[in-house]
């Protein structure tokens, strides 16, 4: 019992210590209808919405066809760990980070596997790591850091893009050459019967969803129309995928909100923060997620700086560097850490000299952009 408790509580750990920060904000500044001021239901909304109809989508197999599709064949084994990294890198700008990497970093280690290759499964997987965090920078919607920032400031996507460009494609270039370090000795990959996509029908209509959430992340569509639209069609076609949807990271939104309000509010931390911020939001932004991850950095500085765009580089490049700076490398940890003969140790120093290196091109770059 007390062995559940604790994975239990490991599983939800970002929202319990989140759900902690908010109550003893509640301490310095007593619950009041000014609590509802503090909460972006807009964002939360199109977060919701997000995440089911990607659940919708995987659930009809989309994304395991499509890794068999590119996967499948014979290569050399540089090339196919570079596939192996850029599949979830590209597609975190459409499904997130987080999500990108539940999905590819399983097949990651099933196919590294296959071929025989189990010694580059901790190389690939910290690779696959950061080529998402990367990828998931251009879009306002690749990632919930992005979606809040550009709700909350009402930034346009064209802006999001121009803005994060050049820092997205330094990152997947160093992250591509990398990936090409094992060179060209010929491996083949065979999953034997090829994954089909299901209930086609049921695809298109989430697709349809998709461009709907898409187009309400631009203010083209309004969000609650978006939401009543997407919660009838779930329930009709895929309420299974409602049960998919990452519920904690919600609530973690919902406490986060009322921890910023809070502490907003409070003079001395208000204008410490401001300071600090005035002072240089990249690096200040940064540095902050390096101890409290990059989305809980975004909602709670958004308080104290008006300069959007040193907000938005400092956390997506704040995502690099510990493990905990984004909760997307936390996912592959996890997901590494419970295959068989997991190293730990040397896959933490894998992740930290990669992630260094990530810093290190992406940081100054982004004082620059910024």
């Amino acid at each position: 019992m007390e062995s559940e408790a604790r994975r239990t509580l490991g599983r939800n750990i970002v929202p319990v210590a989140t759900g902690v920060l908010a109550l003893a904000s509640m301490l310095v500044v007593p619950p009041s209808a000014e609590y509802l001021d503090h909460i972006d239901v807009r964002t939360l909304c199109i977060l919701f919405c997000l995440m089911a109809v990607v659940a919708g989508i995987s659930s009809c197999g989309a994304f395991e066809a499509l890794a068999h599709r590119v996967l499948e064949g014979s290569r050399g084994i540089g090339a196919l760990c570079l596939l192996l990294v850029m599949l979830p890198s590209l597609c975190s700008m459409l499904i997130t980070n987080d999500v990108a990497l539940i999905t590819f970093v399983p097949f990651a280690v099933l196919v590294l596997g296959m071929c025989g290759r189990p010694d580059l499964m901790i190389p690939v997987i910290v690779l696959q790591t950061a080529g998402a965090n990367a990828g998931s920078m251009l879009l306002p919607f690749g990632n919930p850091q992005n979606l809040y920032i550009s709700s909350v400031y009402g930034v346009g996507f064209s802006e999001v893009v121009v803005t994060m460009l050049p820092l997205v494609a330094v990152g997947l270039a160093a992250v591509a050459v990398l990936s090409l370090l094992p060179g060209r000795e010929g491996v083949h990959v065979d999953f034997g019967e090829d994954a089909a996509i299901e209930d086609r029908g049921i695809l298109a209509a989430m697709a349809v969803l998709f461009v709907l959430c898409i187009l309400s992340v631009l203010r083209v569509v309004p969000y609650q129309a978006v939401l009543a639209i997407t919660v009838v069609a779930m329930l009709l076609l895929r309420r299974s995928a409602l049960l998919k949807v990452d519920y904690g990271l919600l609530l973690t939104f919902v406490f986060l909100f009322v921890f910023a309000g809070n502490i907003a509010s409070v003079d001395s931390v208000r204008e410490a923060l401001e300071g600090l911020m005035s002072w240089d939001a990249v690096v200040s932004s940064a540095a902050v997620s390096q101890l409290i991850s990059n989305v809980p950095a975004a909602l709670t500085l958004s308080a104290f700086t008006g300069d959007w765009q040193g907000l938005l580089v400092g956390t997506n490049v704040g995502g690099f560097g510990t493990p905990i700076a984004s909760m997307a490398s936390v996912i592959s940890l996890s997901i590494y850490a419970r295959t068989e003969g997991a190293d730990i140790r040397r896959y933490l120093l894998v992740f930290t000299g990669a992630n260094i290196l990530m810093l290190a091109l992406l940081l100054p770059l982004g004082m620059l952009v910024a």
